[in-house]
């Protein structure tokens, strides 16, 4: 972790569940919450579910965010869902960039970045998220394209809106394999120091999350190690037990 810096438990929903399963697991959450003192938590329903889901949360008692949000602030833009609508629904977060949305829908940097800027400009704080692939990691490019990522990826004012990026490899997602401690500990020292050098106010307390394949049995250690300031948590967020036991690893 980061000294000084509160840890952020972050649960992506994805693409599943029906209302009444999002209501119940926003509920299970809810309930247990007096298990969790070290770290912020914030779950990010599918969109349609994002009404139900902070209904059954109680609004406040933890943050509600969404999974993307178009560049654009209105318009002819079918499908698509902008910054300020989240923000009317109650959102204060926002993941943008996630390798599923670069992968399946072709998202670059560039228009992340776009995103971003959006979100920021609706008053959400933006989980940019970056991470390499397995080719690239296993051809010695891994730290390189993370870097690039980040560089192309995060606007002007992001850390100011307290932004969060969030580490992915790609390889790790829904695999259930992780990078050993040892390259978490590089990729996010490299992520701190290239925030630091282009943000030198607020680049040094930039929450950084780690994500792919966080799990109750493997998060305690995860989330101890240097500048992991948190998780962005895939499948175990899907079952209420299992994410609280994820946030309950953070020390108090």
């Amino acid at each position: 972790m980061t000294p000084g810096v509160r840890p952020l438990i972050a649960g992506n929903w994805k693409m599943n569940g029906t209302l009444r399963e999002a209501a119940a697991l926003a509920e299970g959450v809810r309930a247990g919450l007096e298990g969790v003192r070290g770290a912020d938590l914030l779950i990010c329903p599918p969109f349609v579910h994002l009404h139900v889901a902070a209904a059954s949360m109680g609004w406040k008692a933890v943050a509600i965010g969404g999974q993307d949000c178009a560049a654009e602030p209105n318009g002819a833009h079918t499908g698509d869902v902008s910054a300020a609508m989240l923000s009317d629904a109650g959102c204060a977060f926002v993941i943008l960039g996630h390798s599923e949305r670069r992968a399946d829908r072709g998202e670059t940097d560039v228009l992340v970045k776009a995103k971003a800027g959006a979100a920021i400009e609706a008053g959400l704080i933006p989980v940019v998220c970056v991470g390499e692939t397995e080719a690239q990691r296993d051809s010695g490019e891994a730290e390189a394209v993370v870097a690039a990522q980040i560089a192309g990826s995060l606007p002007e004012g992001f850390t100011e809106a307290k932004g969060v990026v969030a580490y992915e490899p790609v390889w790790a997602i829904g695999t259930g394999r992780t990078p050993t401690e040892g390259d978490i500990v590089a990729m996010h020292a490299r992520m701190r120091a290239e925030l630091v050098a282009r943000f030198p106010g607020q680049g040094g307390t930039t929450r950084l999350l780690y994500g792919g394949s966080v799990k109750p049995s493997n998060a305690a250690s995860i989330l101890a190690l240097a500048n992991v300031d948190g998780a962005l948590v895939g499948g175990a967020s899907l079952k209420a037990a299992d994410f609280l036991a994820i946030a309950a690893a953070v020390p108090a």
